[in-house]
């Protein structure tokens, strides 16, 4: 076993791995990105060594029950990928001179660097992707054994090798070129605010804001998860963050458990989508689509707002239909001290929206925003930022991109795979001939693949293999390229959520003490909007700001009604119980107010007029509830 100095010694070695990645992405960021062949194999190199350290064989053997003789080889590891990562830095001006012709160190070297990938994408996600990569690997070199159109032509070993590790269409593809620029440089944003106690001052900013509320815990939980949720791009991250104290107020209450560990679970992967930054997904989708990235979150803001906004009415209903109060005043932060003491901390979260409104690249504005992080922490004594916590923030961004980097990497491979092989072409011709031509079959097919992938892997690691696959049929389909890829998105998001394998649900479920997939059904209900919104968009894409701007405005303010009605049927309340007849009205008055179009708006209107105008009759003829209390 090793010994207690060696243990310290890996310590300090990891350390001065992850400030040195961070460093060199800082740079860049400043300065300009060297060309791909060189940014993106240092970042992965940096990614894999990293890894490597800190993530042991196997999971059951961390700490002291290391063997010696294991962490020798992680070194071997660490070594081989620095040879083999290295080598393409160095040499990547030659292959241009000698037409990207492949020399036998090239292959060895290159077979190496996608075993690595491999092997160090298992110990920081577990085997799903490494399994789809090999799927994906043995299609490539076996497919032309498999006859028909599945089948494909003839591809050697040398000649994947070669595709992957000499050019930019296999590994180093777009997805790690995105993840060594735009998205390292947001998730170190996100730890300089945590750093700096900005995750802290939304909770607080949200309970002396709606804590005292009726069922004012649930609210808190819903907008500090938003805001939070949108910085750290991690659902499950996001749950066990602000989650640790959520949960335990909503219970306090009187919320049920599998409902306060649901409310929590949907809260956080909804700040997935939620605009400005979307845990930098709009930045890959705005690369992917080749758009700026105003235009994706601009794409996602109405459907993110219904969604927090059907959320936020639920947990409303849910607390008058059992009389829950929100919290005394005397045990909730003050504030306009709140605001005061904290206020200072949302300057660099606007700061970064004013540049990338005003046309700089992601990259610098994220720069930029983060040293405006330390400067503003300096305002107040109680935020202060020192070196080091600098130093700290710099070692936690670095170790919070490894999942990503290397997801983003064996998504290369995949996306590698597809276009040497030629699947990706003949996809949407296989899709399109099973859905019979139906567009609304293909969206199921592609809605349940994306929620089927976004189960073992992370969301944007999900988004990007099955828009590779599915984004083309789609759009064959005469879906928008817009509207298909913030389809395939959202349900890449909502696997989080959605059983067997509900990762964010059932991490709320365990700071709630409630079973997981009750608590993941429960998740479902609560997001139905989020389920029923994407179909909507693709056939009417108003919702996404496309269309003029009287549309927008009337298709927003009758999907808002149409939130409330789909609340209202679900909860089966509205200013009293309903009964099931009451409640089918308004489900059919939901779809008719989501789906836009004037008709269908009336239609829907008229019924939940009637509904309402049915109930507000019952509930002044029954003994009053109590007061609101806001």
């Amino acid at each position: 076993m090793p010994s207690q100095s060696s243990k310290s010694i890996t310590a300090w070695v990891i350390t001065v791995v992850a400030l040195g990645m961070s460093a060199f992405q800082l740079y860049t960021a400043q300065f300009g990105l060297y060309s791909a062949m060189v940014q993106r194999p240092i970042h992965l190199l940096f990614a894999a060594a990293l890894v490597l350290l800190i993530f042991p064989v196997a999971r059951s053997m961390s700490g002291a029950s290391y063997p010696l003789y294991l962490r020798l080889w992680d070194w071997v590891l660490i070594s081989a990928s620095a040879a083999s990562l290295l080598h393409i830095v160095a040499t990547y001006k030659d292959l241009v001179s000698r037409g990207g012709a492949a020399t036998e160190t090239d292959l060895w070297l290159g077979g190496l660097v996608i075993l690595l990938v491999l092997e160090t994408t298992r110990r920081v996600m577990g085997p799903s992707l490494p399994i789809i990569t090999i799927v994906a690997i043995a299609y490539t070199l076996l497919g032309h054994h498999i006859p028909g159109l599945w089948g494909h032509r003839y591809i050697d070993l040398e000649q994947l090798i070669s595709y992957q590790y000499l050019t930019t269409e296999g590994l180093f593809t777009i997805p790690l070129g995105v993840s060594a620029s735009f998205i390292f440089i947001f998730i170190l944003f996100g730890a300089f605010l945590v750093a700096s106690g900005t995750g802290e001052f939304f909770i607080k900013f949200a309970n002396a804001l709606a804590g005292h509320l009726r069922g004012g815990p649930a609210k808190v939980a819903v907008l500090s998860s938003a805001t939070f949720g949108s910085i750290s791009g991690s659902a499950v991250a996001n749950v066990v963050s602000t989650g640790s104290f959520t949960i335990p107020l909503m219970k306090k209450i009187g919320y049920r458990p599998v409902f306060a560990g649901a409310i929590e679970s949907v809260a956080s992967t909804g700040g997935q989508f939620m605009p400005p930054v979307m845990g930098a997904a709009a930045f890959i989708i705005a690369d992917m689509l080749g758009v700026t990235y105003l235009e994706v979150c601009k794409a996602a803001l109405i459907p993110a707002v219904l969604y927090f906004f059907a959320l936020i009415y639920m947990v409303h209903l849910e607390a008058r239909r059992r009389d829950l109060r929100g919290l005394n005043r005397s045990e909730l932060p003050n504030l306009f001290k709140t605001i005061k003491e904290g206020g200072h901390l949302l300057l660099p979260a606007a700061l970064l929206v004013f540049l990338l409104v005003q046309g700089y690249s992601p990259m610098k504005a994220g720069l930029w925003a983060m040293v405006a992080v330390v400067v503003i922490s300096w305002f107040k004594k109680e935020t202060r930022m020192g070196p080091r916590a600098i130093l700290e923030a710099l070692e936690k961004g670095a170790k919070g991109s490894l999942e990503v980097a290397l997801a983003c990497a064996c998504a290369g491979i995949v996306i590698g795979c597809v276009t040497q092989s030629g699947l990706g072409l003949k996809f949407s011709s296989l899709v399109i001939q099973a859905s019979g031509g139906s567009l609304i079959l293909s969206l199921v097919f592609v809605m349940i693949a994306s929620l089927v992938l976004g189960m073992g892997l992370t969301t944007s690691a999900a988004y990007i293999l099955t828009i590779i696959l599915a984004g083309p049929v789609l759009v064959d389909l005469g879906v928008a390229p817009l509207a298909a890829h913030m389809f395939v998105f959202y349900y890449a998001c909502l696997s989080c959520i959605t059983p067997p394998v509900a990762l964010a649900a059932f991490a709320a479920a365990g700071l709630a003490g409630s079973k997981p997939f009750p608590t993941g059904f429960e998740s479902m209900r609560l997001a139905i909007i989020a389920y029923l919104v994407p179909f909507i968009f693709v056939y009417h894409p108003v919702l996404i700001w496309q269309g003029s701007w009287y549309a927008i405005i009337l298709s927003f303010v009758s999907a808002t009604l149409g939130c409330m009605a789909i609340g209202s049927s679900l909860m089966g309340f509205m200013n009293h119980r309903l009964n099931l007849l009451w409640r089918l009205l308004l489900m059919a008055a939901a779809l008719g107010l989501i789906m836009p179009g004037l008709q269908s708006d009336l239609a829907g209107g008229a019924l939940l007029g009637l509904v309402y105008a049915y109930t507000n009759y019952r509930s002044r003829k029954m003994e009053p509830e109590p007061a609101v209390d806001a």
